[in-house]
């Protein structure tokens, strides 16, 4: 990703909003972004990671502390800490007691994962419109030696009408030239444009200062 990506998305868990981390192959980064992001939730944000029980699950709706919940992945696969059906209809539920969301998928774009939550799993539209962005990534290559990833477009969430979500792209990749686009500006966050703009000169200034071996 370019800086302005990755200052969107330390943006996005800062203010503690919900997001899905998507892709369809695997080692495509899902996990790698989604946890990058949770580390700039606010100090003090407890981060929950799930292990897929439905009993633990409901558990939390008893004490919430506005934390994260964090779920391996919403998925018909079966590896401890993925969700399908009634555990991702317990999640919802267990959202609207105050906590954020940070999930991964395996999806092909943000039209593709609400209708596996919305259709799937019977996901209302209320319910699923609390996920405010999706980030989606792709990999490149099939030798483990060589592959290669990128954050390929990221989108913001105002609604869900009849499981489709109204989304806007912010950003975007150009294959050709292998360079980020901005698309639209973020309407959700509370952050300003400055703010986002000085966070991605501060991430700019970092990766330069690590490659010089400042």
């Amino acid at each position: 990703m370019d800086e302005h990506i990755a200052a969107l998305l330390w943006t996005i868990a800062e203010e503690k909003r919900s997001f899905v981390s998507g892709a369809m192959p695997q080692r495509a980064g899902k996990s790698t972004v989604l946890w990058a992001m949770l580390d700039h939730a606010p100090d003090g944000t407890v981060i929950h990671p799930l292990n897929g029980q439905i009993d633990e699950i409901r558990e939390h709706a008893l004490s919430p502390d506005g934390g994260y919940l964090e779920v391996g992945e919403i998925s018909t696969e079966s590896p401890s800490r993925y969700i399908w059906g009634e555990p991702v209809q317990a999640l919802f539920d267990t959202l609207k007691a105050g906590y954020s969301l940070a999930t991964t998928m395996h999806s092909t774009d943000a039209v593709d994962a609400f209708e596996q939550i919305c259709a799937d799993n019977d996901i209302s539209d209320a319910h699923a419109s609390m996920i405010q962005y999706v980030i989606h990534c792709q990999r490149f290559g099939e030798d483990d030696e060589n592959y290669w990833r990128r954050v390929d477009r990221v989108y913001e969430i105002t609604g869900v009408e009849n499981g489709i979500p109204i989304a806007a792209e912010l950003f975007s990749w150009n294959e050709d030239d292998d360079s980020f686009s901005a698309l639209s500006a973020p309407m959700l966050l509370s952050a300003s444009s400055a703010l986002l703009a000085e966070r991605a000169k501060t991430i700019r200034r970092q990766v330069s200062d690590s490659a010089e071996g400042n």
